[in-house]
């Protein structure tokens, strides 16, 4: 077997570049004649803008330009768009307008109101200190679960109210009917904590005008959609108005697949001063101005019948979306969770009721998961609660209500067809794994040193893919290389090696020789970007595809200059026989005759370059898992030590198991820190943001989490040429369920909300 190909546990190529720090980043760049822009932002929750005076910030050292919305509305500056409709039960979904800076309001701290451009970053830091603005301070609402109190600040008064849509996932009257007749009933309140999602890099934009285009260059999540956005909706341009490079991107997690103010903000400068400008965000503008994830309180029923097989299930959830609205903000705890309404459950009378609600407070949109995780952390504190109803294990409760392998295909409760997955058998395995069976020794060891021991589990499954399509080129150059350009964008999933060993599989040649281009529409001619796990199944599928059309061409020409049919060309291990005999020809051979116009056959062009967009049949496709945790707590401190942790995932067939493993580790480690450490708060009488700093906000370290088994069962995926599913958002689904559970276990509560601090526990052990 090919030790490149696919299956293969090859170590990512890229490291090596980005280890040794030859990496490029976008900060790392700097323009000729460049200048340098801060942005200035509100200090208020929500506030009128009385008056701005700029006039001694443009009068300080350095400053080359301040520029107010005023001056954005005079040349024409547009509104950022919202690229989802989300169908309202009583009303439309309300879009309120998103300006680059704001003219006569602020609604959260951080909201954008002016832009300093100054020779320096530091000058232009300074000279933001300088503007002074008369701000009529108005009351705030930050609690997501008081924004449609009768009482609430309304943000949006031409809206009436802070509701944006009310949005019914149908099935209502069976859920109620299933409640009727129910033996037993459970419910539960639970809170999904508001996060941060912080990459390593912090947002950058570099702003250039050369007197016909712009060009942007910042990290994203693919380029594509950023240039149609700033095109359509910014500047209202043609595209080729406007090109987009991302260079190295250290890290996305959702919150870089969309369009900033920022962005628009540099390249209206750089047209305005004829000169390139940079803006850097610091880690605490990263804090104020990122978009935020989950921040959903939600009530949530169970109905059974008495073998504790759920028969009903009603959610109600008020998510907040924060001032406005962002590219998918209202679609990501509805349309996008709500794909996979009932997960793994054999559950038609399902019915949930979303609350999208506007607060003063950064927007929400994609991170990690993307409503999925929210969906699947519902399901699974209710059937704990189910288990204690019916004193039955938490492990059982979950064999009753599994979809069975039989039944599949089945079409869930929100009508999309699960393709694959053996779900019983995977939380078999991850039993094993964690040796579930053994654990009653394990809490007695704990106890004997006076600490209190717990174990859980919790199951997820997602729809994964995004975008229907994808594209994908495939070039043999001269020079014996292969040059992969690809719509999606690689910001620490390994694709430069992923898709190398597609790529060597499928062509039979040397994955070293393989060159992958990305981030740059001069040279990316469409593609979706990279997003709710999509790259392998969508991206790998493309470059199969494409690598078939280059092979086709290729026997062709092989067929030519063996001088025999086509029909009889034979293609093993790099090389193209005619069938039968020890005639052959091997791939130098057919790229050097590719490129000799001399040597073709009629009608053939010159070159082995072929390019295709791949559009799938289905909806999505579901890699799902069973995570199980195992905690440990000090009843004096109320401090949690996760001790271990086993899962097992399906992903279908697996490229690279080292890549996937890997994925595995980041997902449950975003997991871990919603589960346990992470919460971005406001408070709730000013309005300020309580968590701008790594001192307030408290990200997961290697020493929080013990080291993971990992198991996979592979149930290939029959939906894509390469039986593969999404691998990166997996652990942020299944650790927060089971962490929650191992601690409720632990203490003998049926339930407590995330984050799991020292002294949310401590007051749980105290009640």
């Amino acid at each position: 077997m090919d030790k490149f190909g696919i299956g293969q546990p090859v170590r990512r190529k890229e490291d090596l570049r980005l280890l040794t720090g030859r990496g490029t980043y976008t900060d790392d760049i700097d323009k000729p004649g460049q200048a340098h822009a801060a942005i200035l932002r509100s200090p208020h929750a929500h506030a009128r803008i009385v008056s701005m005076d700029v006039t001694e910030a443009l009068a300080a050292p350095g400053v080359l330009a301040v520029l107010t919305g005023h001056d954005a509305d005079a040349d024409g500056i547009g509104l950022l768009p919202v690229h989802v409709d989300v169908p309202g039960k009583d009303k439309p979904l309300f879009c309120p307008p998103r300006r680059i800076l704001q003219t006569d309001r602020v609604r959260y701290v951080g909201d954008p109101v002016a832009l300093v451009v100054a020779e320096t970053r530091e000058q232009a830091l300074d000279a933001c200190e300088l503007i002074a603005i008369d701000y009529d301070i108005l009351p705030s609402i930050t609690e997501t679960a008081r924004a449609l109190d009768p009482d609430a600040p309304v943000i949006w008064e031409q809206n009436g109210s802070n509701l944006c849509v009310h949005w019914d996932s149908g099935r209502a009257e069976q859920a109620d009917a299933a409640f009727a007749t129910a033996h037993r009933t459970v419910s539960v309140e639970l809170v999904q904590n508001r996060l941060v999602g912080n990459p390593m890099e912090p947002r950058v934009a570099i702003g250039e005008w050369d007197g016909e285009r712009w060009t942007l260059t910042s990290p994203t999540q693919g380029v594509i959609k950023v240039r149609e956005s700033l095109a359509k909706y910014a500047f209202k341009v043609p595209l080729e108005k406007v090109r987009v490079i991302s260079p190295d991107v250290g890290g996305g997690f959702g919150l870089r697949g969309k369009l900033f103010p920022e962005s628009a903000m540099v390249l209206w400068a750089a047209q305005r001063l004829g000169r390139p400008v940079k803006w850097r965000a610091g880690r605490t503008e990263t804090f104020l101005s990122d978009p935020h994830g989950r921040d959903h309180v939600t009530q949530a029923d169970m109905a059974f019948d008495a073998n504790a097989k759920m028969t009903g299930v009603r959610i109600r959830t008020t998510a907040a979306m924060g001032a406005y609205l962002l590219d998918f903000g209202p679609r990501i705890p509805t349309l996008a969770g709500g794909r996979i309404n009932g997960t793994v459950y054999d559950i038609q009378a399902l019915n949930v009721q979303v609350r999208c609600v506007f607060t003063n407070t950064v927007s929400t949109d994609a991170y990690r998961g993307a409503g999925r995780p929210e969906t699947a952390y519902v399901l699974e504190r209710l059937l704990d609660q189910g288990a204690i109803a019916f004193g039955i294990g938490r492990d059982e409760i979950r064999r009753r209500n599994y979809v069975k392998p039989e039944q599949i295909p089945y079409a869930n409760a929100a009508g999309n067809v699960i393709d694959s997955g053996r779900f019983e058998e995977t939380q078999e395995m991850a039993l094993r794994l964690a040796d579930w069976s053994g654990f009653q020794q394990r809490r007695a060891d704990a106890a004997a040193r006076g600490r209190k021991r717990g174990i859980g589990l919790g199951y997820f499954i997602e729809a994964s893919g995004g975008q229907p399509f994808e594209w994908a080129r495939v070039a043999l150059t001269p020079e014996g290389r292969a040059k992969l350009t690809v719509g999606t964008f690689s910001h620490g999933q390994g694709h430069e090696t992923a898709y190398a060993q597609v790529l060597s599989e499928k062509l039979g040649i040397p994955y070293d020789s393989i060159d992958l281009i990305q981030g740059d529409t001069e040279v990316v001619q469409k593609g979706a970007g990279t997003g709710g796990s999509r790259s392998s199944q969508m991206g790998g599928v493309a470059i199969s595809r494409t690598a078939t059309l280059v092979l086709d061409k290729a026997r062709r020409i092989a067929a030519h200059l063996l001088e025999a049919g086509v029909a009889d060309i034979e293609f093993a291990d790099g090389r193209f026989s005619v069938a039968g005999t020890d005639l052959s020809v091997d791939w130098p051979a057919v790229v050097a005759a590719a490129h000799d116009p001399a040597r073709l056959p009629d009608g053939e062009a010159p070159g082995l370059d072929e390019n295709l967009t791949y559009t799938r049949d289905t909806e999505c496709n579901f890699p799902n898992g069973c995570h199980v945790a195992e905690v440990e707590i000090d009843p004096d401190t109320g401090e949690v030590a996760l001790v271990n942790y086993a899962a097992v995932d399906d992903v279908g067939v697996v490229i690279n198991p080292m890549l996937v493993h890997g994925q595995c580790h980041g997902g449950i480690m975003s997991g871990i820190g919603q589960a346990m450490l992470e919460h971005a708060r406001y408070d709730d009488e000013s309005g300020q943001f309580l968590t701008a700093t790594f001192q307030d906000y408290c990200m997961p370290r290697a020493n929080d989490a013990p080291a993971f088994k990992l198991g996979l069962n592979i149930v290939p995926n029959p939906s894509n040429d390469l039986g593969v599913k999404g691998a990166g958002e997996g652990g942020a689904c299944g650790a927060p369920p089971a962490i929650v559970s191992a601690v409720c276990d632990a203490l003998g509560v049926s339930h407590i909300d995330m984050p799991l601090t020292p002294e949310s526990v401590w007051r749980a052990l105290a009640r």
